[in-house]
């Protein structure tokens, strides 16, 4: 296969103990109700909720539109149906959408004599066969950036603007502001792109609404169906950890195999999986989140771990993320030092420095050793600033092989080839 799956299975762990009482949701956004209810207090309205299959509001539309006997039905009469079909959607959306659809030229309002306007489908503008351009953007904290790929993954476009501070609607106006500029400067019809987006976070199967998302004024929020609205067609989102795993598996790293793990090790500690290509998301769309696991086979100093914004303590992320590698070179030497300051010292034959690496690498065999036993991936592909310390890429494989469920372990790890590029690259390959 061309590209590598990156999967990753998220155990909620329960620390010091079993609690007996409902605990807190472990995602600080979204709907917060979604994990507090009990087992027993599920309905069966709750249940079948969960389970509808998502239809996106401009596809509802459109199939709508196709299936009507006349063809065609006046906003109300379209309003009416949508609404029904999609239990989350407003009145308002589908207006909105519908204007939206007809600015882009695939609905036509049609006058009908003595009645309402009435709108129809229009035939897509035709997309050059030599194109099929896929748009990805990576929706971050401080930065939007766009870039448009052609069939066989060349770069024909790449724009890069500051994200607009708390601000929802100029958050969402922008992108879809940079996705048309870059389908003009590709010189494809507007609209005719594929699109992809990548960000921090996931939609919540129960709600679709974002959680998790570093820009707070994303989360509770429906981003994908307000973006598809806006862009007048169906996009696909994922975490960017999936959409950096996407990309290394698709032409990076891991192309050519068929089960890709995809790290991220920067601010915090994320993961994908890739399997024959396909993103692995899974029915909580958390799979890959490996670094909300608590740390494995902890020694005794390590117990119980540093609090974790997720709500538990002792995470992956708080020891493998920069901040956590920062932290505990804090707690044993009494300084502070950002982690590239930390690694520049051990090269230069600083002892204390050098201790730190020794504990995160020990760490970071077992944290990847757990990765093995259940993913058994055929490549880890390291990504995020803490995966451009050289020695990671020989001491983890040397230290790993005690914890691996395996007389032998054939997994390697690799460096990413796209770089910071990737996530943006993976949103692109992303899109539908």
């Amino acid at each position: 296969m061309n590209a590598a799956t990156s999967v990753g299975v998220r155990i909620m762990g329960v620390h010091e103990g079993l609690r007996k009482s409902p605990q807190p949701c472990n995602i600080p956004h979204g709907d917060r109700n979604v994990n507090l209810r009990d087992a027993s207090a599920m309905t069966s309205d709750s249940s079948s909720a969960r389970a509808e299959p998502r239809e996106s509001l401009v596809d509802a539309i459109k199939a709508y539109l196709t299936t009507h006997p006349a063809a065609a039905d006046t906003t109300e009469g379209i309003v009416a149906w949508v609404v029904g079909q999609l239990a989350t959607v407003t009145a308002d959306d589908v207006r909105q959408a519908v204007s939206h659809l007809e600015a882009q030229g695939q609905l036509a309002k049609r006058v009908v004599p003595g009645g309402a306007d009435v709108f129809e489908r229009t035939a897509l503008p035709s997309r050059p066969s030599d194109s099929a351009l896929r748009v990805g953007v990576d929706l971050g904290g401080t930065k939007i950036e766009v870039i448009a790929l052609d069939a066989a993954g060349n770069e024909r476009s790449r724009r890069r603007e500051p994200t607009p501070h708390d601000d929802y609607d100029a958050i969402l106006a922008l992108v879809t502001r940079m996705v048309d500029e870059a389908e003009r400067a590709c010189a494809v019809p507007v609209g005719s792109a594929s699109v992809g987006i990548g960000t921090p976070g996931s939609l919540s199967r129960a709600t679709q609404l974002l959680r998790g998302s570093n820009s707070v004024c994303l989360n509770g929020k429906p981003v994908m169906r307000d973006l598809e609205s806006r862009l007048g067609r169906a996009i696909a989102l994922a975490n960017d950890a999936n959409c950096f795993a996407l990309s290394e598996a698709t032409d990076g790293a891991g192309r050519g195999f068929d089960v890709v793990f995809g790290v991220i090790l920067g601010t915090g500690v994320g993961g994908g999986i890739v399997v024959g290509g396909r993103v692995l998301g899974g029915p909580n769309a958390i799979a890959g989140e490996w670094g909300h696991n608590p740390l494995p086979w902890p020694q005794d100093d390590e117990r119980p771990g540093a609090h974790c914004f997720c709500g538990q303590r002792g995470c992956i992320e708080t020891w493998l993320s920069g901040p956590g590698m920062a932290r505990d070179h804090l707690a044993a030497t009494g300084a502070s030092a950002a982690p590239h300051d930390i690694v520049m010292r051990a090269q230069r034959g600083d002892a204390a420095a050098e201790a730190t690496l020794v504990r995160y690498e020990h760490r970071l065999a077992r944290a990847l050793a757990h990765v093995v036993n259940i993913v058994d991936p055929d490549v880890i592909v390291l990504g995020g600033g803490l995966a451009n310390v050289d020695r990671w890429y020989a001491t983890v494989p040397a230290l790993w092989t005690p914890w691996v469920f395996s007389d032998r372990v054939d997994t390697s790890i690799v460096r990413p080839v796209h770089g910071d590029s990737s996530g943006v690259r993976g949103a692109a390959w992303l899109a539908p």
